[in-house]
């Protein structure tokens, strides 16, 4: 039987989502100041995929994907974030919803799409948890199921945005980037090696990845 999770409890406020709590803040405005960037780069295409990672561990970009998903969705856009990071998943704890079910389940058919998406109350924006932590990531993000979930959710958002491992970390995100229309990359300033990032650059572009951006996280 199918959940009707736009009654879910989302009591978000209290949690890092600054585009949310506070969209007049300048912090907000540098989100809008991203996605517009990322616009006008690629422009032209109905429906655009993004993931987002980083070098290493901590240094942000579960955070930073959050905050982006809900600018672009306050500007109108329709938006799906997806938590790829099936061996330290996030995105769930931001939106204060369990994460029992999820992407794991749709990739290996236990519910649908339909039946594993949440819908935020934030107007727009949808959430697709990762599911329970699984013992082949890696099998299951390089599968057609994933290639054939892409294809379906391209035809009901205008922006994917999908969170995954940290590059150096394990290769996860590389099989990811590869199906991605770009890749940006997170880096915590005074945190992120200079070394870590340019073979985190290296490692993105031998998978055929394109990198779209930088952002730095202070």
């Amino acid at each position: 039987m199918a959940v009707n999770k736009r009654k879910e409890s989302t009591d978000i406020k209290k949690r890092t989502i600054i585009t949310y709590s506070h969209p007049e803040s300048r912090i907000a405005e540098q989100f809008r100041m991203i996605q517009t960037n990322i616009k006008f780069m690629l422009s032209g295409k109905k429906s655009q995929t993004f993931l987002v990672t980083s070098p290493c561990g901590s240094e942000g970009k579960s955070t930073i994907i959050t905050n982006l998903a809900v600018s672009m969705a306050q500007q109108k856009k329709k938006v799906l974030l997806i938590d790829a990071n099936l061996r330290k998943p996030a995105l769930h704890s931001f939106f204060k919803l369990p994460n029992t079910n999820g992407l794991t389940d749709v990739l290996t058919g236990r519910q649908s799409f339909t039946e594993a998406v949440y819908h935020t109350e934030i107007w727009r924006l949808d959430l697709l948890t990762s599911g329970l932590i699984t013992h082949n990531p890696v099998e299951l993000l390089s599968s057609q199921q994933m290639l054939d979930l892409l294809d379906k959710v391209k035809q009901q958002y205008d922006v994917i945005l999908i969170d995954s491992n940290a590059v150096l970390e394990v290769s996860d995100s590389k099989l990811v980037a590869n199906q991605s229309d770009g890749v940006i990359l997170v880096v915590k300033n005074d945190h992120t090696k200079f070394e870590d990032a340019i073979e985190a650059k290296k490692v993105l572009e031998l998978a055929k990845a394109h990198i779209v951006g930088v952002v730095v996280n202070k």
